[in-house]
């Protein structure tokens, strides 16, 4: 009898949670990139341990990640001048495809036994290059593929969702082909993983929308961008977050193959349920933004997710023990999971849909962007000072930003009356 009371109620909240579903586009996109993004986990991790078996180098895996990730810093406020002039759906597909041929040449050099350190330096690079014109399109193309802009805010939390999902099982599955047949096979799939969100892209039936002919230069376009950005409080101030906690904290993913080979004496297969822990945690995280009805309380919610997954790395930086790390993993899984999404969602929800492309590339510029520099800080920092260390002043950062940023919610409550959930009250 209460199974049957309570099943409706069950079905209610599924509906509630996968509401963005509905748009035929969103749903196209949805099951390409679920594909895809396990790929992409996949190589993720294989590509930090096949560096760090190659090199044997804390270095090394900061300097591969600086050079993946530096040119989202570079380039992204001028892919998002462009993300705004050119058709979104034809720069995916574009974007997508040299990807695609990145992780298959890797596939090929470690298949064939001939990589070398510089082959993936290289290559690092490329598709760094790539992905700082990806980012912005890919953000702002969610956008013009929901047709019922309520549905906004849970299509970018089911987005984080499947992000993190495959990264649940991207790097599971990662660990046990690297112990059972070496890194080669981890790039393949993630090569032909590809597939799926080019089928889904080409799939799509997208009412062309009229662009306007741009008669000013790029420059002053971007120059526009910035004042707007720091004209408003609630940007600016939710972008410094960001760009801090991607600094200090994100770096601890370049790290991980360092806690689970010397701190915890494990694998690949410890390495990659070390990853599994965050994407579990990231999420429930994720699952638990989509099924708020609305935002409110994001003013509030956004620090203290930051001060959640702070917090998790210093716990992590003292833990010896598998298991204890393994749940600080899912701690800061979940805490950076909802200040990222939450700040996308408020981000998306606060600007003009003619600066739309700029303002997430500068999102892009915040989050992936800073994070080749934490990458570096951190592999020379646990080079002299030791990984664990590392973690701590991270963590010790993101609570310090994170309370800073907290002293901003009466801004954010003066100057965004036109902005869903940016009052400070709770739910």
């Amino acid at each position: 009898m209460d199974t049957m009371i309570e099943s409706p109620e069950v079905l209610k909240g599924f509906k509630l949670i996968l509401r963005a579903l509905k748009h035929k586009n969103y749903r196209l996109f949805f099951g390409g990139q679920s594909v895809s993004l396990i790929g992409m986990w996949m190589q993720s991790v294989a590509m930090s341990w096949l560096v760090y078996r190659l090199t044997n180098s804390a270095m090394m895996l900061g300097v591969i990640g600086f050079v993946n990730q530096i040119p989202s810093f570079i380039l992204s406020p001028i892919a998002g001048v462009y993300a705004d002039r050119w058709n979104r759906r034809s720069m995916l597909l574009c974007t997508q495809a040299l990807l695609m041929l990145q992780a298959l040449t890797l596939a090929a050099l470690v298949l064939s036994d001939v990589v070398a350190v510089w082959h993936l330096i290289v290559l690092a690079l490329f598709s760094g290059l790539v992905n700082a014109f990806d980012a912005p399109a890919r953000q702002s193309f969610v956008f013009d593929i929901i047709e019922q802009k309520e549905d906004l805010g849970n299509a970018i939390a089911l987005n984080s969702a499947i992000f993190n999902g495959s990264r649940l099982i991207g790097p599971s599955l990662a660990g046990i082909l690297i112990a059972a047949t070496g890194e080669g096979i981890c790039f393949l799939i993630n090569g032909l993983s590809y597939l799926s969100i080019i089928a889904a892209l080409m799939a799509m039936n997208i009412t062309p929308k009229e662009h306007t002919v741009q008669n000013t230069r790029v420059l002053q376009e971007l120059r526009e961008g910035f004042v707007y950005v720091y004209n408003h409080i609630p940007i600016r101030s939710l972008l410094i977050l960001v760009a801090l906690v991607s600094l200090v904290g994100m770096p601890y993913i370049v790290l991980m193959p360092i806690f689970a080979k010397e701190i915890l004496r494990g694998g690949p297969s410890t390495l990659g349920f070390l990853m599994a822990a965050s994407g579990i945690g990231a999420l429930t995280g994720a699952l638990y933004l989509a099924s708020r009805r609305d935002f409110k309380g994001t003013g509030r919610l956004i620090p203290l997710a930051a001060i959640i997954f702070g917090t998790g790395l210093i716990a992590f930086s003292f833990s010896r023990v598998f298991i204890y790390s393994f749940m600080l993993m899912l701690m800061t899984g979940f805490g950076l999971m909802v200040q990222m999404a939450l700040s996308n969602t408020s981000l998306q929800t606060i600007v003009d849909d003619d600066k739309r492309g700029r303002v997430m590339s500068f999102y892009t510029m915040s989050f992936m962007g800073m994070a080749p520099f934490g990458s570096l800080l951190a592999g020379g920092l646990a080079y002299r000072i030791g990984a664990p260390n590392t973690l701590l002043i991270g963590g010790l950062a993101c609570v310090a930003g994170a309370l800073l940023c907290a002293r901003n919610i009466p801004a954010f409550k003066k100057q965004g009356s036109r902005i869903q959930g940016f009052e400070g009250s709770s739910d």
